[in-house]
């Protein structure tokens, strides 16, 4: 399958690793410029299926750099930014942003928004992306639906503990640090501790019965696995 991958370009090298994680936690690869010279330099040079723009940024700013890039390239843009006034979305748009969106925003609104300009400009096909259903042993999600199944028969999970156990099972196999869940299902501005996780594990686990597949990784976090 192919790998997409995202350029995500901000003057804030913290906000480029946060949004980084989210995109790498959902399978894309990224690629990270500090300004619009080094997203054009990056543009030239590689192959980019979108670009996450910041607008506020030293020297010449994401509008400047969104009108250079559509001289030559029509790669799918999302204008990222704290700016939030109508006339700045308005701006965006017909400057050739595919999407705006405000800062902070949820990791799951990012990466659904990425999902929605790559499917929209042809690039992501109906197949990919986010399935209606994810499946893992004994347990049936349906997405749309926000239902759980373990054995056929429904179980009753909070919104925040099925995203968990969404996130887990789309990243099964995988060690999954407290902090990793914290951030993506919370959000970075949640105020919490990790014991926040714990908490929603510990319950998941009741919840599951014969299917809890949620195994602890000592020293790190979380994994869902089939028990050997």
């Amino acid at each position: 399958m192919h790998v997409y991958t995202i350029l995500v370009v901000d003057d804030e090298e913290d906000m480029r690793n946060l949004v980084e994680m989210y995109l790498l936690n959902s399978g894309y690869r990224c690629l990270q410029a500090a300004n619009g010279n080094e997203a054009i330099g990056i543009v030239e040079k590689q192959d980019v299926d979108l670009i996450l723009l910041d607008i506020m940024m030293p020297g010449t700013d994401g509008f400047s750099v969104c009108e250079k890039i559509r001289e030559k390239w029509d790669i799918p843009l999302i204008f990222v930014s704290a700016k939030g006034e109508e006339w700045d979305k308005v701006k965006g748009l017909k400057l050739g942003g595919d999407d705006y969106i405000v800062k902070p925003f949820n990791p799951g609104e990012l990466v659904a928004r990425v999902e929605a300009v790559l499917r929209r400009t042809g690039k992501l096909s109906m197949n990919e992306g986010n399935q209606a259903y994810v499946r893992f042993g004994k347990i049936s999600l349906n997405i749309p639906s926000r239902t759980v199944l373990v054995e056929g028969s429904p179980i009753n999970l909070t919104l925040k503990e099925f995203e968990l156990l969404l996130f887990l099972m789309r990243h099964k196999g995988q060690a999954l640090s407290r902090e990793q869940l914290l951030e993506n299902i919370w959000g970075g501005e949640y105020g919490g501790s990790l014991r926040t996780v714990d908490t929603h594990i510990k319950t998941l686990r009741m919840k599951l019965r014969t299917a809890d597949y949620i195994q602890t990784v000592w020293g790190i976090g979380y994994k869902i696995e089939e028990k050997k």
